[in-house]
């Protein structure tokens, strides 16, 4: 009778707990689905978000889309940003948009050469015939390497997100994410380009960072707690586990990403240590410092990208973050 009752007790308290729904949750993201969003996918495919009470909707971003927006009218609970400059901007303009964790250590920004032309250095870049940058990669991190490197604006020409200039030009460069650009460059152009990853010269922002609203950090910080910790894992996941339900779920929301491409970014990711290195090491996944925001910040002034008088720190919380989360994941 006693083991009856036990049993008895253990049903209804399972019962209980399954009454109570997980809390629904959205996430947009900053472009349509790819293996940049990986984690977020994988937690969502593998059921790491409903082991930690959470029903998340993935919304994608792409050229018609602007998350950041529904984020901040409450229409999404959080937010992919790309990196801390939109967080800067938004303090800068009084929305109470907070970054809450860091799953790239490194931006993939980056400049293409095209090898043996005179251009396999950093410090041979200012010497192309012409640099291929998008007009919002002008007025930031351009800002900065004009300031930290010489190079000059003479020689700008648009980035049309078509890697034919480029190709046909061997003595130009070309920005773009070393996920992305480079695979094109190598399917239409047959040669690997040097790739030059802004990152390791010193341009130190974190990139796809979780933003959230103030006011739900303030009303539900275990929320979002959860939802810091189940991504961070599902990065985990993703990168040393397997992810195959994760990717089937990338090309069913975007159909037009392919398994090759999908291979190569999760190469470069790991390759250029994007999601894992640094301070994850040590801290976990989605890591982030006081000390590394300053000095970026600081850049950005130096560079006249960001004002002086911007409060940075109300742009993101150390709160949710290094914590070790998911460490043991880590392949030994």
């Amino acid at each position: 009778m006693k083991f009856l009752g036990a049993r008895l007790a253990v049903g209804l308290c399972l019962s209980a707990s399954s009454a109570f729904a997980a809390d629904k949750v959205s996430f947009g993201t900053n472009w349509l689905a790819e293996a940049e969003h990986g984690g977020y996918y994988q937690a969502v495919a593998d059921g790491t978000y409903a082991k930690y009470g959470l029903d998340v909707a993935i919304v994608q971003g792409g050229p018609q889309a602007n998350n950041e927006l529904l984020l901040a009218a409450g229409r999404l609970d959080f937010y992919m940003g790309g990196n801390l400059l939109l967080a800067f901007d938004a303090v800068a303009r009084n929305v109470p948009i907070v970054v809450v964790a860091a799953h790239f250590q490194k931006d993939p920004q980056m400049f293409m050469s095209h090898p043996g032309e005179g251009l396999d250095k950093w410090a041979d870049l200012p010497n192309a015939s012409q640099t291929i940058i998008g007009k919002e990669g002008l007025v930031t991190f351009y800002q900065w390497m004009k300031t930290a490197y010489g190079f000059k604006e003479e020689n700008v020409r648009p980035y049309t997100f078509n890697p034919g200039p480029f190709i046909a030009d061997p003595h130009s460069i070309q920005q773009g994410y070393v996920t992305s650009e480079p695979f094109s460059v190598e399917r239409e152009g047959h040669f690997k380009p040097n790739i030059f990853l802004f990152a390791d010269y010193g341009y130190k922002t974190y990139a796809t960072t979780v933003e959230t609203r103030a006011d739900l950090i303030a009303s539900k910080p275990d929320l979002v707690q959860r939802f810091v910790d189940a991504s961070t894992i599902g990065w985990y996941n993703y990168l040393y586990g397997d992810n195959t339900r994760a990717n089937a779920l990338i090309k069913k929301d975007n159909p037009e990403m392919t398994d090759e491409q999908i291979a190569f970014s999760i190469g470069k990711i790991k390759e250029y240590g994007l999601v894992d290195s640094g301070d994850t090491l040590k801290l976990g996944v989605g890591a982030m410092t006081d000390e590394r925001i300053k000095d970026f910040f600081d850049s950005m002034v130096q560079a006249g990208v960001v004002k002086p008088d911007v409060d940075y720190k109300k742009a993101y919380t150390l709160q949710f973050v290094d914590k070790g989360v998911g460490l043991d994941l880590r392949p030994k």
